[in-house]
């Protein structure tokens, strides 16, 4: 088969060349000329179809086209399945990406230890030896019968293998290692990842593989390579968590099978990735005694309510401009914040430094944790510590307002459950009925949460 000829073209303009060159020639734009493939003129065999790959599909009525629910897979992992929807979809492709070390090979690996019992599997590595992964599955006490393993970091070698082997679920370890024999960059480049990532995508569509992807992330934390290659895919994952800390938290943040924002929650054991059955008992530090600064809330992430600690520590300021730190929460809202709590509620924070911290390593990026976040930073400016059995939460507005959030009723029966006997919530987020013996106080106003105090 000839090769295929390799063009560059620029992003900003659309301009091609023959070779690369530093400045495009036409919108004298700076490094923008990238490696494509040049697509022939005539009908292209590089996309015609794999073997078993379906025929082309003509032009339909939508109204014509029966709904069907979509068959689901367990993984055997419950938190995974989680977080992917309710499990496994047929022909699906699902990108997870964290930090290195996070604990990506090590899910995967597990994932597939549990379906490889029931499924033909493969598990492509591109970048860890047999040795390697042997070693890691076998300190983890896996299961390694039916799990078949293939080095290979070539596109082509992978979909050939695959098509010889018909694996119902294939994961290939990373997609940054993988190349195409049709372009000369290196694994790793721009092109490279792109045009691997659309012929392991082509592949898994028309044969129904089950496509798991590894990607490495940027030190900002996103997705290295194309932006476009979170838009091929059919479920985004992060992988999240403190090196220092042994749970794990893993974020769908793009999801066409299921629900964006599901949560699943690990503990990094000997044993591998264990699942955290009740996350708010990890999130939430029970101190032996009352501490000032910490208020707690619930926040929701996808279908579950977590709670959550937010601890807040003021101190005078020997600074020009107090330090705003937050960890876990946006920078800017913690400094509107404080600007709603002087105007409407009297208290002024502008001489002193103010840091906010959710426990946990938990990432919370709703506005209902405002309400909790000033009362501990009340709390600890005052030096006088909030109720025990208290949990509040609340969006504030600028106007000074406490505004609703979605799920009130739920966020409520979590703290029941957990033993709180008193809320401070929006007003329009109380409920009709008794929540076990939980006293619910509903309030409008900044200030009116301030004077239950």
């Amino acid at each position: 088969m000839a090769k295929a000829k390799t063009i560059y073209t620029c992003n900003a303009c659309g301009a091609q060349l023959n070779k690369w060159a530093g400045q495009c020639p036409d919108c004298e734009a700076w490094n923008t000329m990238v490696e494509t493939v040049a697509q022939p003129s005539g009908k292209s065999a590089r996309f015609a179809g794999y073997a078993g790959g379906s025929e082309q599909i003509g032009v339909q009525v939508l109204a014509g086209i029966s709904p069907e629910d979509v068959a689901r897979t367990p993984t055997g992992i419950g938190e995974f399945d989680r977080v992917l929807g309710g499990g496994m979809v047929v022909g699906s492709v699902v990108l997870i990406g964290g930090d290195p070390g996070i604990g990506k090979s090590t899910l995967l690996l597990q994932t597939l230890a549990s379906l490889s019992q029931r499924y033909p599997t493969l598990y492509v590595s591109g970048e860890e030896s047999p040795q390697q992964i042997s070693m890691r599955a076998h300190r983890l006490k896996l299961p390694l019968e039916g799990m078949r393993l293939l080095p290979e970091t070539r596109v082509e070698g992978i979909i050939a293998t695959a098509l010889r082997e018909k694996p119902q679920v294939l994961v290939v370890d990373s997609i940054q290692t993988i190349y195409t024999e049709e372009l000369q960059s290196a694994p790793g480049s721009v092109a490279q990842v792109r045009e691997s990532a659309a012929q392991l995508v082509r592949f898994a569509k028309q044969t129904g593989t089950a496509l798991f992807i590894v990607g490495h992330v940027t030190k900002d934390g996103q997705l290295a390579g194309p932006r476009v290659l979170e838009h091929m895919v059919d479920t985004v994952l992060y992988f999240e968590g403190d090196s220092g800390s042994r749970y794990r938290v893993i974020r769908a943040f793009k999801n066409r099978f299921g629900a964006v924002n599901e949560l699943g929650v690990f503990a990094m054991t000997e044993l591998g990735l264990r699942e955290v059955s009740n996350p708010s008992a990890i999130f939430l530090s029970r101190h032996e005694q009352d501490v000032a600064g910490s208020a707690i809330m619930v926040t929701v992430e996808g279908s579950r309510p977590l709670l959550v600690e937010v601890q807040a520590l003021v101190d005078e300021s020997h600074l020009g401009n107090p330090r705003r730190v937050t960890v876990g929460l946006e920078h800017n809202r913690l400094a509107m914040l404080l600007a709603v709590l002087h105007r409407h509620g009297g208290i002024a924070t502008h001489d002193q430094d103010v840091f906010v911290n959710v426990v946990g390593g938990v990432r919370v990026t709703e506005t209902g944790a405002d309400l909790a976040v000033l009362l501990a930073v009340l709390s600890s400016l005052r030096n006088r510590p909030l109720p025990s059995a208290l949990v509040v939460f609340g969006e504030v507005g600028l106007a000074g307002e406490i505004r609703p959030v979605p799920n009130g009723q739920d966020r409520l029966k979590e703290a029941a459950k957990h033993g709180f006997k008193l809320a401070i919530v929006p007003t329009a987020n109380v409920s009709k009925n008794q929540i076990g013996e939980m006293k619910v106080i509903g309030v409008s106003r900044l200030d009116q949460a301030l004077g239950h105090l």
